[in-house]
C-alpha cells in the first residue's frame, strides 16, 4: 500500500493534517537521535518533540502530559546510573513510528540491559502524541533480580515448551 493508498484510508482531516512522508521521515531521526543521547541536560528540548498533550504508557507508567513524561524521564536519571537507549531500527507508516531500542543502565554497581520497542503517533506539526512502550518486564528484568528472579525463572522453565530439535 503506497502513501497515498493510505491517505485514502484515513478520513480526510487526518489524511491532509499527516506531515509529509519526507518530513517525518526527518523528525523521527532527529527524535531516534535525541533519545539515543537523552541526558539530564537535554531532557530541556523534549517540547521540541513531543505535544504538550502527549500521551505515554510503559509496563509501569501512565501519563498523559509532556511535563508528566519529562518527570517519567527525570525519574530515570534520578533512580538509575547512566542510562542510555541504543536505536536498533526504525519503521515509519504515515502519522506512526516503531523504535526498537535496547535500554542500559546501572543499578547499585549491576548493569542492566532491556529490549524493547516504541510505538510512536505525530500530529500535523511532527510531535509525538502517543509513545507506548512494549517490553517483556519479566523477561527483561524481573528475571535479573535476586529475590523474585528464581523463583520466575522457575516458573518460566515449567510453562515453556522444550525444543528438542527436529523429530525424525
Amino acid at each position: 500500500m503506497d502513501q497515498a493508498d493510505r491517505d485514502a484510508a484515513l478520513p480526510s482531516e487526518t489524511a491532509a493534517a499527516a506531515p509529509s512522508g519526507a518530513d517525518l521521515r526527518q523528525r523521527l531521526a532527529e527524535l531516534a537521535d535525541w533519545y539515543a543521547h537523552l541526558s539530564s541536560d537535554t531532557l530541556v528540548d523534549i517540547g521540541y518533540f513531543y505535544a504538550a498533550t502527549a500521551s505515554f504508557k510503559d509496563p509501569f507508567n501512565t501519563v498523559h502530559s509532556r511535563e508528566g513524561i519529562a518527570d517519567v524521564f527525570r525519574h530515570m536519571f534520578q533512580t538509575l546510573e547512566q542510562p542510555v537507549f541504543v536505536i536498533r531500527e526504525q519503521l515509519l507508516d504515515g502519522d506512526q513510528a516503531f523504535i526498537t531500542w535496547d535500554f542500559r543502565f546501572c543499578k547499585t554497581g549491576k548493569a542492566y540491559a532491556l529490549h524493547g520497542g516504541s510505538h510512536l503517533r505525530f500530529n500535523a506539526r511532527g510531535k509525538v502524541t502517543r509513545h507506548r512502550d512494549y517490553w517483556d518486564s519479566a523477561e527483561e528484568l524481573l528475571h535479573k533480580l535476586p529475590l523474585i528472579g528464581p523463583p520466575l525463572r522457575l516458573l518460566r522453565r515449567m510453562l515453556s515448551v522444550r525444543d528438542e530439535g527436529p523429530s525424525t
